[in-house]
């Protein structure tokens, strides 16, 4: 019964609506984060991989900052400095490894526009972030608002928002997820809930930025995950590959995360599938919990994959940052 009722509650808790443990609005500051190192699992400390993923360390994070926690998306750069986006729309940055050149650690609100200061706090359900390192600009995807905006680099200012008719179509509870940049200048955006009678998730890409006036209608391709799984972010790997992150709810394992690889259509036609090939799964006995996050960085020839827990400001849920190295075969994990 105690299952049960967790799993209930879980479930809830995955509604992107207002509750109350969600922190209101706050100004910037510093913040104090504590990294707990733990090991992929706890009852077998000798594991080292899962799948295609080699383990190099995973953290229990957490902060006295009443507004940390939430992590539904991230940026890594270097070895260790990360930038994290809650679902209450919520930077939070801070170094693994503190050094005389690190960022100092941060937590933000995002930047709003004047014409959207009468939107309730809890509305601000971000769930995904890109960025172009190339002119430092950024984009987040909001699944209650099913906008996306661009922010100028630093975060210092909104540059422009769209609401597309496609994005309003799919479920407020379940629209925008995952969000990836392509190195083109493309973007794809993957619905959570807003699926086809086949069990396909809807996906949008976009042939330019999907926040100004002169991009055309996107195509619509369709995501299969693996089964049982709905996708919570997504990476560009390559100029023909992504990392999709997935999540289930099950009374067994309750959350589990799948990683998959999907490989793009050279010219992608609509109502394309994008095959979600899963290479490594998150699931007991190894670490597990309501995997939101997804992010990937380059040490020398290795792809660094790093993947967070969104613990919904929940005492019986933790925030999680694992971080592995990508085996150049990119195995399948069955």
């Amino acid at each position: 019964m105690r299952r049960i009722l967790i799993v209930l509650l879980l479930a809830i808790l995955l509604l992107p609506a207002p509750h109350k443990n969600k922190p209101e609005l706050f100004g910037p500051g510093p913040l104090l984060v504590t990294a707990r190192p733990l090991p992929l699992s706890a009852t077998d400390p000798s594991i080292h991989s899962n799948g295609a993923l080699d383990y190099l360390g995973g953290w229990q994070l957490s902060s006295p900052h009443r507004g940390f926690g939430g992590i539904s998306s991230l940026l890594v750069e270097g070895r260790d400095e990360v930038l994290a986006l809650s679902d209450s729309g919520t930077l939070m940055g801070f170094t693994l490894h503190p050094g005389p050149a690190s960022r100092h650690p941060f937590i933000a609100p995002l930047p709003i526009r004047t014409q959207d200061q009468d939107q309730p706090w809890w509305a601000w359900d971000s769930e995904a972030i890109a960025h172009d390192p190339v002119t430092d600009r950024y984009w987040v995807g909001f699944e209650m608002l099913q906008r996306v905006c661009r922010y100028a680099p630093g975060f210092s200012r909104v540059e422009a928002c769209r609401t597309w008719p496609d994005i309003e179509a799919w479920p407020e509870t379940g629209s925008i997820e995952s969000m990836a940049r392509l190195p083109d200048g493309r973007f794809l955006v993957i619905a959570e809930m807003g699926m086809r009678a086949d069990g396909t998730h809807d996906t949008l890409l976009f042939s330019g930025d999907p926040t100004e006036s002169a991009t055309p209608s996107p195509i619509h391709l369709r995501y299969v995950p693996p089964k049982g799984y709905r996708p919570t972010d997504a990476v560009t790997l390559d100029d023909r590959h992504l990392l999709v992150l997935n999540r289930r709810v099950t009374l067994q394992d309750l959350f589990t995360g799948t990683l998959a690889l999907v490989e793009l259509p050279t010219a992608p036609k609509p109502d394309a599938l994008l095959w979600g090939r899963p290479i490594a799964r998150l699931a007991p006995p190894l670490l597990a919990d309501n995997f939101e996050g997804l992010a990937i960085t380059r040490e020398g020839k290795r792809t660094i994959v790093w993947i967070a827990s969104d613990d919904n400001h929940e005492f019986f849920q933790r925030t999680l940052l694992l971080k592995f190295a990508l085996r150049p075969n990119r195995g399948v994990q069955h």
